[in-house]
């Protein structure tokens, strides 16, 4: 199954305009950015045969080939990662079998995470999209759970049901736990901004509009539940990991934290 990440990249993100390139600090003190971050990830995930930036920045693009990524432009038009990895797949030399989108904020993405997808769609034809979905730690809950508190947009939560199919994604901490009896196991699920999607269904994805829960939410793959194309959530492990998305500049901390504890 030929199998390509494509990495999504904008600038003009409107809660962290410029993110891809926002500075970070590994732990033995060299500084790298972001999208090198994610890039460096995308490299250590097994049975993947080519790894692209696609982005409509000129910044971005010049930093990743900076770095030796290839990169594919595409049209400022894209509303979201999903469409611009469609449009991607149609500049691609030769068209894959499996697209991952591995989002530009989601360095801490183990290559695990993503090889379950992969084995997921090869070992069942029925699933066109696919994506993980952790189950959140103590720490990782208090950390959506302060982002709420102060009003800042962190994670996104998965709602699935028994089959694993996906029923709804939210920014808010769902489901709703009174917080004098939060249980063990957590029963929370933090949806990992990655996505494995067949061609077709990414074709479908851009032919589709834009639903009021996508915009109401801000979550690109709710057009797909929205229209009935089902999606399944795959559980994993992060393995003693922290896993964390950098959504605002009070994030970057995080991630540098968990690259220390990591070491």
């Amino acid at each position: 199954m030929k199998t390509v990440v494509i990495i999504p990249a904008r600038y003009a993100s409107s809660r962290y305009p410029g993110k891809p390139l926002a500075a970070l600090t590994l732990p033995d003190g060299r500084k790298t950015t972001l999208i090198e971050m994610t890039w460096t990830a995308a490299q250590q995930i097994s049975g993947v045969d080519a790894v692209y930036v696609a982005t409509d920045d000129a910044r971005i693009a010049d930093a990743a080939k900076g770095f030796g990524a290839k990169v594919i432009m595409t049209s400022q038009a894209c509303e979201n990662g999903t469409a611009r990895c469609a449009e991607a797949l149609t500049k691609l030399p030769e068209p894959p079998d499996l697209v991952i989108n591995l989002q530009g904020d989601a360095p801490l993405t183990p290559p695990w995470f993503i090889e379950a997808l992969i084995e997921r769609m090869k070992t069942d034809a029925s699933v066109s999209v696919a994506t993980p979905v952790l189950r959140c730690d103590r720490q990782t809950f208090d950390n959506f759970v302060t982002d709420r508190k102060n009003g800042r947009v962190g994670g996104t939560t998965a709602i699935f049901d028994a089959q694993m199919k996906a029923l709804y994604f939210s920014k808010e901490v769902l489901p709703f736990i009174d917080p004098g009896k939060v249980p063990d196991p957590i029963p929370v699920f933090h949806h990992v901004g990655v996505y494995a999607y067949r061609p077709e269904a990414l074709k479908a994805y851009t032919e589709t509009p834009v639903s009021t829960l996508e915009t109401l939410e801000g979550l690109e793959q709710l057009r797909f539940l929205y229209n009935g194309t089902p999606m399944a959530c795959v559980e994993v492990d992060a393995r003693g990991r922290l896993f964390w998305e950098l959504n605002n500049p009070e994030d970057a901390a995080r991630i540098e934290a968990a690259l220390e504890q990591a070491k």
